[in-house]
């Protein structure tokens, strides 16, 4: 039986929005399966913390590096800063995601619109841009972007997240079929109510949490690993002709 912790051994991954919650969780999987781990977002202070607590735990390198996921003369500078140090990049996680409001899609202004979109998939978009040219030229990597499930169907009070997430399940089905033959994988993951800060307003909700648990065939919400799992998964080689998928977590609450 091979040694699963050593399934990612070598390889270099970057984790955008890896300070908390799902990121944090990916991180963490990540490097305990012997990857050496990147994490970015914006607070250069809390990501120190959390890839020391992470090292610590898993004996593996993890460098925190300062990003606005939103900005792509920031996501590209995060590219140049993990290539002149490691060479190469050989798993990206896109994961940073912002949601500033919870309502009805009409009460949704510019500012919030710009914003959810150039975080959720702009940025996304862009970063997947600048690892290709490392990845397409090696003709190796593998790409795991962040959905959820509110991709698929619109969630309510969440209209314009959901619509960006749907743009990030095309974006992953789009580049999947431009570069598997190049030997790239690029996949997603969808998650559905999972208990983090970032969706705190929804399961700390009673009525939503219970309408949640109601309709779901688990009778619970799920946890930050549960999500980091299926990352892993579609990182390692046992996913190896897995491309343009997009992996549900949410415990069968679509049925």
């Amino acid at each position: 039986m091979s040694d699963a912790s050593k399934q990612l051994e070598g390889r270099i991954a970057i984790v955008t929005g890896g300070s908390r919650g799902i990121g944090k969780a990916i991180a963490h999987a990540l490097s305990a399966a012997g990857a050496r781990v990147v994490i970015a977002s914006r607070k250069l202070e809390t990501l120190s913390a959390v890839a020391q607590e992470i090292s610590a735990a898993t004996g593996n390198e993890v460098t925190p590096l300062e990003c606005h996921a939103g900005k792509v003369e920031s996501v590209t500078a995060l590219y140049k800063t993990v290539m002149d140090t490691f060479g190469r990049v050989d798993i990206l996680v896109n994961n940073a995601a912002t949601n500033p409001i919870f309502g009805p899609a009409l009460m949704c202004e510019e500012w919030a619109w710009d914003k959810i979109f150039e975080v959720n998939l702009k940025g996304a978009f862009f970063l997947c841009k600048a690892v290709s040219q490392d990845m397409l030229k090696r003709r190796a990597g593998c790409i795991v972007n962040l959905a959820s499930t509110a991709g698929i169907s619109p969630a309510a009070f969440l209209g314009v997240y959901s619509v960006s997430k749907a743009g990030v399940i095309s974006m992953t089905k789009m580049l999947a079929r431009e570069w598997g033959a190049a030997g790239v994988r690029v996949n997603a993951v969808a998650p559905g109510l999972i208990k983090t800060d970032f969706s705190k307003a929804l399961w700390s909700n009673k009525a939503v949490y219970d309408t949640w648990v109601k309709d779901n065939p688990t009778g619970r919400i799920g946890t930050p690993e549960e999500v980091a799992a299926a990352v892993l998964f579609l990182c390692s080689d046992a996913a190896a002709y897995v491309n343009g998928e997009v992996i549900v977590v949410d415990g069968g609450g679509a049925l």
